[in-house]
C-alpha cells in the first residue's frame, strides 16, 4: 500500500528495504511545477533519514515518462527574481537525490526531459524502457540549460552534452544507452523487471558498504586524485567498525570451500 508523505510524494516499501518513491499528482508526464519539486525533495529528505531504506526506485506515477520536465506553464510566468527562486527549488530536489545516503535508481519510461532527465542524472542509475526518449529542450523556449545539466559532461562527455543541449535534439534509448546517458535498456515490456536485476545486485551488497561507496564516489567527483585515494584510506579501516567485512568476506570463504 502507498503512503502518501504528502499530495505529490508517495512511497511503497517492501521487507528488503526497497522503497518506491513516486512523483504523484503532477498530470500526466509527471511534470515538476514548484509545489511538486518542493514535495519530492521534502519527501527524500525526510527518507534520508531511515537507514533500514537499502534502495530507492524514483518512479512517476504516470507511465508517460520519469518526468516530463519543468512546468513552462510557471515559468512562462517569471520574472529574473522569481526564475531564480523556481530554479533554485530544482536544484535543490537535484541535490537531495544525488546527496541520498543510499542508492537511488531512475526508473525511466516514455519520456524524460530538461529538469526531468537532470533529476535522473542525479540518480545513482538510470533504467530505460526500450521506447524511452530523453532531451534538453531548454533553449527551444529561451533558457539555457543550468544546476544538473552540469552532470551530463560528466555522463556522457563534453561533445555529447554539448549537442544535447545546444541543438534541443531528443535521443532514443538505444543512442542514450550507447552514449552511457542509461545504464540499462529493458527489453518491450520488462523495465519492471530490468529495475528488479538492479536492486538485487545492490541487495548482494553489505548496506554500510554500499552508502561508504556512495558517498565516496560523490567526493571523487569534486576532488583531485591524490586527494581521492589518500581519502580512500581512512574510508577503508572504518568500514571495519561494522560486522560486514568479517561476515560477508566469511560466507564468500566458505562458499570456496
Amino acid at each position: 500500500m502507498m503512503e502518501m508523505l504528502n499530495p505529490h510524494c508517495g512511497v511503497t516499501r517492501d521487507a528488503r528495504g526497497v522503497v518506491q518513491v513516486m512523483i504523484c499528482n503532477a498530470g500526466s508526464l509527471n511534470i515538476l511545477s514548484s509545489p511538486v519539486t518542493d514535495a519530492m525533495r521534502d519527501g527524500l529528505q525526510r527518507l534520508a533519514a531511515d537507514r533500514s531504506i537499502r534502495v530507492v526506485v524514483l518512479r512517476g506515477q504516470s507511465e508517460k515518462s520519469l518526468i516530463g520536465g519543468a512546468d513552462i506553464k510557471e515559468m512562462a510566468k517569471l520574472d529574473q527574481i522569481a526564475a531564480e527562486a523556481f530554479i533554485s527549488r530544482l536544484r535543490d530536489l537535484c541535490e537531495a537525490v544525488r546527496n541520498f545516503p543510499a542508492p537511488t535508481i531512475a526508473r525511466m519510461p516514455g519520456w524524460c526531459l530538461g529538469g526531468g532527465l537532470e533529476v535522473a542524472a542525479a540518480c545513482d542509475f538510470r533504467i530505460a524502457a526500450h521506447d524511452a526518449h530523453f532531451g534538453m529542450p531548454e533553449v527551444r523556449v529561451g533558457i539555457p540549460s543550468v544546476i544538473h545539466a552540469a552532470l551530463l559532461p560528466r555522463l556522457i562527455g563534453w561533445g555529447r552534452a554539448r549537442w544535447l543541449v545546444m541543438t534541443a535534439e531528443n535521443i532514443d534509448a538505444p543512442t542514450a544507452l550507447a552514449w552511457g546517458l542509461v545504464d540499462k535498456v529493458a527489453p518491450e515490456g520488462a523495465l519492471d523487471e530490468a529495475v528488479e536485476h538492479t536492486v538485487k545486485a545492490l541487495l548482494a551488497c553489505g548496506p554500510e558498504a554500499l552508502r561508504s561507496q556512495k558517498a565516496l564516489l560523490r567526493q571523487w567527483e569534486e576532488l583531485p586524485l591524490t586527494e581521492s585515494v589518500n581519502l580512500s584510506v581512512k574510508v577503508f579501516g572504518e568500514s571495519f567498525l561494522t560486522d560486514e567485512p568479517t561476515r560477508l568476506m566469511q560466507e564468500f570463504v566458505n562458499r570456496k570451500r
